[in-house]
């Protein structure tokens, strides 16, 4: 399928995609912050600038938007269009998101990544995650992932 959009359109566009405070983000933080956790956000000292940091456990959580870190999931499948282009730029996501992560496991930190099919899903599916989320902090479970696959 064509683009409905110019080619310069797009590029604005996808230009004006935050990297801070989506909304997948800003749900956990919402949902941890009610249940007691407090946190800090996007640490330039940490490889990576993680999406929230927990100091008390010693944790991050890395929120990632399922088409721009390549889940693979139904949620966000890659454009038609120009899709050598963009089977390439997510490829270089994953492998960047992957370095992050042994970084931060070299230097003791414990790593979660939530992706946002499981935090924007239905409301059940969410209230799942969130507690899935607070367990793995809580129990000082290992470094691991959360998806909406891993809920159903």
């Amino acid at each position: 399928m064509a683009d409905i959009i110019s080619k310069e359109n797009r590029s604005l566009l996808m230009a004006s995609v935050g990297q801070k405070h989506t909304k997948p983000e800003v749900v956990v933080r919402r949902e941890l912050h009610a249940l007691g956790f407090r946190f800090r956000l996007h640490d330039s000292k940490l490889p990576g600038r993680p999406d929230i940091l927990f100091p008390r456990y010693h944790s991050v959580i890395m929120v990632h938007g399922c088409f721009w870190h390549g889940h693979g999931c139904r949620r966000r499948p890659l454009p038609e269009s120009n899709a050598a282009y963009w089977r390439q730029k997510i490829e270089r996501n994953m492998a960047r998101d992957a370095a992050v992560l042994s970084a931060l496991e070299t230097l003791g930190w414990r790593s979660l990544v939530v992706w946002e099919c499981a935090v924007l899903s239905n409301s059940t599916l969410r209230k799942h995650a969130i507690a899935r989320i607070a367990d793995w902090l809580r129990e000082d479970l290992p470094s691991g992932q959360i998806g909406r696959s891993d809920l159903i």
